[in-house]
């Protein structure tokens, strides 16, 4: 079974034989995101820790820095469901779906004017095949685009893997993107909602642990 848990004050422990690779974001001209680039796949085996602390000298992996930093890892996210804490916003034959506390800051919802806007234009085919592209493009979930008739999420086949995240045009290092429905578990033992992508912290910024918020950016983190 493929399964993050979350130490205590500690690292993320990763088993069942999770593949790990490295990814970023490509932007256009305009500095917009608008894609994502496979850069390399690592051998991590079968089991293996990664550092949550922002702080190893073997990033991604776990060096025991938490140990000696006074890293504080300590959980603050809400448990509940996505579905309960998104605001729906409906448009033509569409509802999105928008959990704002999940955001890491990775600004594929930006382009023409913002997603959050281009949802209302959606009779036009052209800018709803484009939500459709924004939403499935943001790493952490925050947006889910929904049939606006069933509500049933449309979501995109995304392999099961972590990939750590790259923003070459901030020039910093991002979280982890946890993808395909892998279970989390907390510290506590309870276990997150299985959803098909999100946005772990690997930096220790975050206000929102174990997720991303995007703190990363503040921090100038770099993986490498």
């Amino acid at each position: 079974m493929h399964k993050i848990e979350v130490t205590e004050n500690g690292p993320y422990l990763v088993t069942g034989g999770v593949p790990l690779l490295r990814v970023e974001i490509v932007t256009n001209a305009a500095g917009e995101s608008v894609a994502w680039r496979e850069i390399e796949r690592l051998d991590a085996g079968e089991t293996y820790m990664l550092c949550r602390c922002g702080a190893s000298a073997i990033k991604p992996f776990c060096d025991g820095s938490h140990m000696s930093n006074g890293f504080d890892g300590t959980e603050t996210a809400e448990r509940g469901k996505f579905a309960e804490v998104a605001a729906n916003i409906d448009g033509p034959g569409v509802r999105l779906q928008d959990a704002r506390k999940f955001c890491a800051e990775a600004r594929f919802c930006d382009r023409a004017g913002g997603l959050w806007n281009l949802v209302k234009e959606c009779d036009d085919p052209a800018l709803r095949a484009l939500v459709v592209e924004e939403a499935q493009l943001c790493p952490s979930g925050r947006y889910v685009v929904c049939d606006g008739h069933t509500h049933e999420a449309v979501e995109p086949e995304l392999e099961i893997s972590i990939a750590l995240i790259e923003d070459p045009f901030l020039e910093v290092s991002g979280p982890l993107w946890v993808r395909g429905g892998i279970a989390i578990q907390a510290a506590d033992g309870t276990a997150y909602e299985v959803r098909n992508r999100v946005t772990l912290c690997r930096c220790g910024s975050s206000a929102n642990k174990p997720f991303c918020d995007g703190g990363h950016i503040g921090a100038k983190f770099r993986d490498r």
